[in-house]
């Protein structure tokens, strides 16, 4: 089984991390795996440590869609069964699907193209999922919410889009006393802090956190020791510590930078909050603290309801709204006892539907079928 990786990206986020799992794991398998993606970006430099063909190309030369390009995706995908494309936005007429479809075609390889979305956004076209060209290819979708969204929204025809779960690793995401000692060794937090709130994942406009520091001045007048912690980079990082200081929240919030390591975040905080305002799929932050057995606080949004049951595992609030996302805070916290059964509900949903490792056999597998049927 040969499957071709296509990540149109330099940056490093939830789903540049999965798909560097997933090579690893796919290898392990018994899969030959080929990642094509830009040099000197984060998966060329992931992705080849953990034993793949990386194929490379400069990021902003590939918008010519020249035939040096056309020859230099054709090497990546010629030999393989699939070609696994996340769906990113386009840039400058260029979107990473269609060219892969154009290659595809051009060339006439057998290479089954997969665009592969856990996030809707209205403006995107249905050839970002349902290529123009005449070739074989499907769509995995990472939420239910997703898949509906493509067949009803897009037409795509519902035998092509599959639903599969990315999943989290719950071996790794789970309590352990020793990375609690770790943790509070590296994180360094005010004593009385309480509750600790945890915002994990990059510092931009979509993710919302102006609107989370607005929530956590409003909710201090209930939870005075309340403090936050900020746990990401992005281009938003100087105006949210600018923002912090005109509110008068230094005492309240401390910034910290992205980790490869985030259980260690999930050791000292108490509670996951999710405060973006669209572009969201299944975000794998909430996966991964729900194993780690906390209750979240997240946005309502696209596949967010599929795994945070309002009193269940969490709480969810509309995007944006202030007064929700404190309230929801406030509430959570007040009840340890709803808490602690929240807390336990979080892991055992992770347990039973969300494990990675089975999730990406799941992937394989169907993957193995596409092949034996071409």
């Amino acid at each position: 089984m040969r499957v071709c990786f296509i990540e149109d990206t330099k940056l490093h986020g939830g789903t540049q991390i999965w798909v560097a799992e997933a090579v690893k794991d796919f290898i392990s398998r018994g899969a030959d795996v080929t990642v094509l993606t830009p040099e000197s970006g984060w998966v060329a430099e992931h992705c080849l440590a953990g034993g793949a063909k990386v194929v490379t190309y400069d990021y902003e030369k590939v918008i010519a869609q020249d035939e040096k390009n056309i020859n230099i995706w054709a090497e990546a995908l010629c030999d393989s069964d699939v070609g696994v494309c996340t769906v990113h936005p386009p840039r400058s007429g260029f979107h990473c699907s269609i060219f892969a479809g154009r290659v595809i075609s051009e060339k006439k390889l057998k290479t089954v193209l997969i665009p592969k979305t856990g996030t809707i956004v209205p403006e995107y076209k249905r050839e970002f999922y349902a290529p123009v060209y005449d070739i074989n290819y499907k769509v995995v979708a990472i939420t239910d919410f997703t898949r509906k969204y493509l067949i009803d929204t897009y037409k795509i025809p519902a035998e092509n889009v599959e639903l599969i779960y990315q999943g989290t690793d719950v071996t790794r995401f789970t309590k352990n006393p020793d990375n609690l000692s770790k943790a509070k060794e590296i994180y360094s937090l005010p004593e009385n802090a309480a509750p600790i709130l945890g915002s994990v994942g990059s510092f931009e406009e979509r993710k919302g956190q102006t609107v989370f520091l607005e929530a956590l001045r409003k909710m201090k007048n209930k939870l005075p020791d309340v403090h936050l912690m900020l746990v990401g980079d992005g281009p938003d990082e100087e105006m949210l510590k600018q923002r912090v200081k005109e509110m008068e929240l230094e005492n309240s919030v401390s910034f910290f930078p992205f980790t490869s390591n985030p259980e260690l975040i999930f050791e000292i905080i108490d509670i996951l909050v999710l405060s973006s305002l669209y572009k969201e799929g299944l975000p794998n932050v909430l996966l991964e603290a729900m194993s780690m057995e906390l209750p979240v606080v997240s946005s309502n949004l696209a596949g967010v309801p599929e795994i945070v049951k309002n009193g269940e595992t969490g709480f969810m609030v509309t995007p944006g709204d202030i007064d929700e996302l404190s309230e929801a805070v406030v509430k959570l916290w007040s009840d340890k006892n709803a808490y602690n059964i929240m807390a336990k509900n979080a892991r055992k949903l992770m347990e039973d539907n969300f494990d990675k490792k089975r999730q990406f056999g799941e992937f394989l597998n169907y993957f193995k079928q596409l092949k034996a049927t071409k």
